[in-house]
């Protein structure tokens, strides 16, 4: 029973958590169009971006933002694991794709050449 009631209780908090987030985005956009040439850059961008790290705060507080922060922790560590190639190696794969892109461009504008005749010829002798 008491395992029911704190999924509620979390539950209910998450719904806070995610109604203060809303409220506070909502007062970035709306700060932002009605105090927009009244007050000076620095102030009006500095008061903005507070507002939205504290509803981005509020909602990686909530069981959602928790699941997505640990997902970023996974996902930074394994781009750490990638080996990524070295200068020349993307350097001679690029050139090798290129070289590839290339011809076959070309084999296929051939072919198009090829057959555009071909067709002609058909189209005409009928």
């Amino acid at each position: 029973m008491s395992t029911v009631n704190s999924e509620n209780s979390k539950s209910s908090l998450d719904g806070l958590k995610w109604t203060i987030t809303v409220l506070l985005l909502a007062a970035v956009i709306v700060g932002n169009y009605l105090y927009g040439e009244e007050t000076h850059v620095v102030l009006r961008v500095a008061v903005l971006l507070v507002l939205a790290a504290l509803a981005v705060l509020s909602a990686a507080f909530t069981e959602k933002g928790k699941t997505f922060l640990g997902f970023a922790k996974d996902a930074r560590l394994e781009v750490r694991k990638v080996v990524w190639p070295t200068r020349q190696e993307t350097v001679q794969t690029t050139l090798i794709i290129l070289a590839v892109s290339t011809i076959v461009g070309l084999v296929l504008w051939g072919l198009d050449g090829i057959f555009v005749r071909v067709v002609s010829f058909i189209t005409t002798s009928i």
